[in-house]
């Protein structure tokens, strides 16, 4: 998701060599100036167009994020009564990351302007390298770069969304929806895939730490991306949108995904054969066998998403449940067809729904209302009915944990139920929290039902807005190797 800007380096402009000092071979590459920067460089302002990507990056971090910004333009002058600089160098502070949006041709220059300043790393908008056919102009942008161990994203990209601290996305602020901060990580391949799953985090309450569009990924690329998830304190879940790795780089990111930490979410495009070529043609990728691709994942134990909808299904579970499961699940529900809905989804998704201890369901059954005691079924899935009120709903829940055939439960509710007051949300995860086992909940989502929703995910409880998601996200844990 490049943006071809237009020219704005005049054609007569000296070529900048950088000088020795810049050219620390074996230099650590701290990507820390990428992410959590101080100053920022914006390079490519316009001085008549407002909507131009580099004016808006800059309007938007100089007004609502803390990085202190710099625009960058050869005429110089000012921009909204501030200084704009004719280039990177004139800038007195430091800075920290460069944010390149200029026309392709000119990239070279700006990196090498930018080593020279001393400025640390970059995020490079601009399309029309490899994914255009110019490779060469991207692997002299590469080369320059890994010589003075200067990181950068892109090209071709949208870059970097840190929530509470810089957006290089040059997407006007009133026109995307942000999710708060939270503690997943995503790097996405593709800017508008990206923009689309910060919509859908966003619906669902998934928060990020943080979400980088790498495009062309010609430096920073998935593994560095690992490293940096994986050492993040705020980072729970690191998932992954991409559509290809370049020869034997598969394998290495297998190796650092057997290394990390945390559990891991991917998302794998080109999986057909006309969404190979596609992959090609937009970020210069190999998409490769998709079927190994996926079995490979499957042996280490990768949570990999078969769409988006899976995709913040698998982040949402994991960042609460990052241990895993083995895959059996205990199901309770208030309504005989809610319960067999799951059971069929289970089965979909090769997710065990055992036979319960029948001491678990003695100790159920004694302990039930007198009203229900003879119309609740208690095999597995539970049916407590309609008719059943929390006291019901929280002790079915404690035996159900107890069971030694079930390593999670699935609470299905229904709170339009005459019975179930506004506390079942909390009431439950203080069951899951004694008991020690995973719980995923399933409640409509409404606002009315916002109170229910919120005792569960204050309390780290996932909540799906539908059966099938609740069990989507059971599938998560199972993908995920038990830590």
């Amino acid at each position: 998701m490049g943006y071809p800007v237009s020219l704005f380096i005049p054609p007569d402009t000296p070529f900048i060599p950088v000088n020795s000092a810049c050219r620390k071979k074996g230099r650590k590459v701290d990507l820390k100036c990428l992410f959590r920067p101080a100053t920022m460089a914006v390079i490519g302002v316009s001085t008549s167009q407002d909507n131009h990507p580099a004016n808006v990056i800059y309007n938007k971090n100089n007004l609502r994020y803390p990085v202190k910004t710099f625009p960058v333009n050869p005429k110089g002058g000012l921009l909204n009564r501030e200084p704009l600089y004719p280039s990177v160098g004139h800038i007195q502070e430091d800075v920290d990351m460069a944010v390149i949006a200029v026309r392709a041709a000119f990239v070279p220059t700006v990196v090498e302007q930018c080593i020279q300043k001393g400025v640390r790393g970059a995020v490079i908008v601009s399309g029309g390298f490899a994914e255009a056919g110019n490779s060469s102009l991207q692997q002299r942008v590469v080369d320059i770069a890994r010589e003075a161990a200067f990181p950068f994203v892109g090209p071709n990209c949208l870059g970097i969304y840190a929530p509470d601290h810089v957006d290089t996305f040059f997407l006007p602020g009133e026109r995307i929806i942000r999710p708060d901060k939270g503690n997943i990580g995503f790097v996405s391949q593709s800017g508008g895939v990206l923009v689309d799953q910060m919509v859908n985090f966003a619906g669902q309450g998934i928060g990020l730490s943080l979400a980088v569009s790498i495009g062309n990924k010609a430096y920073v690329r998935e593994t560095d991306m690992l490293d940096w998830f994986d050492r993040d304190l705020g980072t729970k879940v690191i998932a992954f949108y991409v559509e290809g790795f370049e020869r034997r780089e598969g394998r290495l990111f297998v190796e650092k995904v057997e290394q990390c930490s945390k559990p891991v979410v991917i998302l794998k495009a080109g999986k057909s054969k006309k969404g190979s070529e596609a992959v090609s043609s937009h970020t210069a990728s190999l998409a490769g066998d998709y079927r190994v691709f996926s079995e490979i994942m499957k042996q280490h134990c990768v949570a990999e998403a078969e769409n988006e909808y899976e995709l913040a299904a698998f982040c949402e579970a994991l960042s609460c449940y990052p241990q895993g499961i083995n895959g059996k699940i205990g199901i309770l529900s208030l309504s005989g067809g809610h319960g067999v809905i799951a059971v069929d989804a289970c089965e979909l998704n090769d997710i065990a729904v055992p036979r319960l201890e029948q001491e678990t369901m003695d100790s159920i059954k004694k302990r039930l209302s007198p009203e229900i005691r003879k119309i609740a079924s208690l095999v597995n899935p539970l049916d407590l009915t309609g008719s059943s009120v929390d006291s019901d709903i929280v002790m079915a829940a404690t035996y159900l944990s107890r069971d030694k055939n079930v390593e999670c439960v699935l609470a299905l509710l229904l709170p339009y139920s005459p019975g179930v007051s506004a506390d079942i949300g909390a009431k439950l995860s203080q069951v899951a929290r004694n008991e020690g086992k995973p719980m995923i909940a399933y409640v409509p989502k409404e606002d009315k039902y916002k109170i229910i929703i919120e005792g569960f995910e204050l309390n780290n409880i996932p909540v799906a807005s539908s059966v099938d998601g609740a069990v989507l996200m059971a599938k998560a844990l199972k993908r995920c190797r038990p830590w």
